[in-house]
């Protein structure tokens, strides 16, 4: 899709490009018919409608099931499981802005964690959201300037992307509605957190580590999202991983030479040091001793 302006069945169509995954798309239908509006939509997208005037209906399943959408309501729709294609009938004197934002662009908005969250969503991922609200004044506001904006065509792109960040904002901001089922995607972003956490906490006493049911409580996520999470963080399990930091830890001190092996075997958790070869052995494939030898054997290459 690409920015363009064109008139489709009497009615007016804005479809602006605001970034990779993010569009606005604005209909105006000022005839006195209504007008059939159809636009292609997977399921890889959320979208945000807000009719700024008048009103009009979301028709789905081949138009046997109806959605109103009101004057001054807004409505968010998102159903993972099939593509929400876009089919409006506009009343006669109507506008709509829409926002189509795929999740993955809409997690990177509010999440430094984005690539990590999907993981989390078992409850949240195979959830349909058809969620309606009021347009707040200062939302209309943001809406009219979009609507009505006289710039030059050169501006129209920076313009639009900073208005529809600010509608964004207060769309998730309006007081008295901050539950988590009006953005079920970004609750996810604290569970990858607890799983950070998890992995500091384990490596902070890797000479004594927590169990996973003590890690769990600490964290205050459950044993399975705590397994699960980090397997998808980190790759691996969490004890495979802390063996891993373990040994990597082990070699960085042997390299630094202020350690003797069973020093070295003593700050990662092994109270002897048989223990401690065999598992550096088993990592590296040769023995501390011959690990460090190796370190200041001439180079014969």
């Amino acid at each position: 899709m690409i920015s363009e302006e064109k008139n489709i069945a009497e009615g007016f169509v804005d479809e602006t490009k605001i970034e990779d995954g993010f569009y606005i798309l604005k209909f105006q239908n000022e005839e006195n018919q209504p007008q059939r509006i159809s636009r292609e939509i997977d399921s890889t997208y959320i979208q945000f409608h807000f009719c700024v005037k008048g009103d009009g209906k979301f028709l789905f399943n081949n138009s046997s099931y109806e959605l109103p959408l009101k004057e001054e309501y807004s409505l968010l729709l998102y159903n993972p499981q099939r593509d929400l294609p876009l089919n409006l009938d506009l009343h006669p004197k109507s506008w709509l802005i829409s926002l189509v934002i795929s999740i993955k662009k809409f997690h990177s908005m509010f999440s430094q964690e984005a690539s990590y969250i999907p993981f989390l969503s078992d409850e949240n991922s195979d959830k349909k959201y058809y969620k309606d609200g009021d347009i707040t004044p200062s939302m209309a506001i943001v809406l009219n300037q979009l609507m009505n904006f006289n710039l030059m065509p050169s501006i129209k792109s920076l313009y639009f992307k900073a208005k529809a960040y600010e509608l964004l904002s207060l769309y998730f901001n309006r007081t008295g509605d901050n539950s988590v089922e009006q953005c079920p995607f970004l609750v996810d972003e604290e569970n990858v957190m607890k799983i950070r956490r998890a992995k500091d906490i384990v490596i902070a006493h890797m000479a004594e580590p927590p169990s996973l049911q003590e890690l769990s409580t600490e964290i205050g996520l459950s044993l399975k999202k705590l397994k699960e999470g980090f397997k998808q963080i980190y790759g691996d399990s969490v004890y495979s991983f802390l063996f891993d930091y373990k040994m990597e830890y082990a070699r960085k001190l042997l390299d630094s030479g202020e350690y003797n092996v069973n020093e070295v075997g003593l700050k990662v958790g092994y109270s002897t040091a048989s223990h401690f070869i065999a598992a550096f052995k088993k990592k590296f494939g040769t023995t501390p001793k011959k690990y460090v030898m190796s370190l200041v054997l001439p180079n014969n290459s």
